[in-house]
């Protein structure tokens, strides 16, 4: 738990309007919630690229291993579980130092993601047209949903506590809530061991990708004042 806290005194200087008061006795305070939770949703990023003298050869080489990757994975997909989408395609010309194409390369990429690991792994595993490019790790929708409130619910205690302990500090028996503002954020993550790559190497085409995921910090930030009473 983080806090600090700024107390408008009864005393103010009028430097611009005689007639404006200053609020009297209004404590500004900060307080967090931080839970730690694992990661449960995984992103595998699957491509290959492709070089021929023209882009037709280039452009039917890219999609014929699309096709095969997305035609395997589509046989595991499930909402939320294994999702299947296609990523970047591309095709850009090769040029010589006179500045002439004297070919083309492409790049086509396929993405699993989803919250079954050892599905998309498993997929991942038999896909042949395909490289696994890069593994990421994250919160689901609904984890995430769960997470904030429990991190909330943790950064408004903090806030009350620390609030009603300011209070007795100034000698004052306690507070109402003027205003408050409330903030999520979700830290850098511990960066997961990832083995990817040199795993679907040296893996047979049925053997699933191995993967380990890490944990991430949510933070919810609690901001406002207080008037003192």
């Amino acid at each position: 738990m983080a806090a600090c806290a700024v107390l408008t005194g009864a005393t103010a200087t009028f430097a611009q309007n005689a007639q404006w008061t200053p609020p009297q006795n209004v404590l500004q305070l900060q307080a967090n919630g931080t839970v730690e939770v694992q990661q449960d949703l995984l992103s595998m990023t699957l491509s290959t690229t492709r070089d021929a003298p023209d882009a037709a050869t280039v452009q039917t080489q890219l999609k014929t291993a699309l096709d095969a990757a997305l035609t395997e994975a589509r046989k595991n997909a499930q909402p939320g579980q294994l999702d299947v989408r296609t990523g970047n395609f591309s095709l850009s010309p090769r040029y010589t130092r006179e500045g002439k194409i004297n070919g083309w390369q492409g790049t086509a990429e396929m993405i699993l993601e989803g919250r079954d690991f050892p599905r998309i792994t498993q997929t991942a595993g038999r896909i042949t047209t395909l490289n696994v490019g890069n593994v990421g790790f994250g919160l689901s929708r609904e984890q995430r949903a769960k997470v904030e409130g429990e991190a909330q619910t943790l950064a408004i205690d903090n806030f009350k506590q620390k609030a009603a302990e300011l209070a007795r500090g100034f000698g004052f028996a306690g507070y109402t809530l003027r205003e408050v503002a409330v903030n999520a954020s979700q830290s850098n993550p511990i960066r997961p061991r990832m083995m990817a790559m040199e795993a679907k190497a040296m893996s047979s085409a049925d053997s699933a990708v191995p993967v380990e995921a890490g944990k991430t910090s949510v933070v919810v930030d609690v901001s406002g004042s207080v008037q003192l009473k």
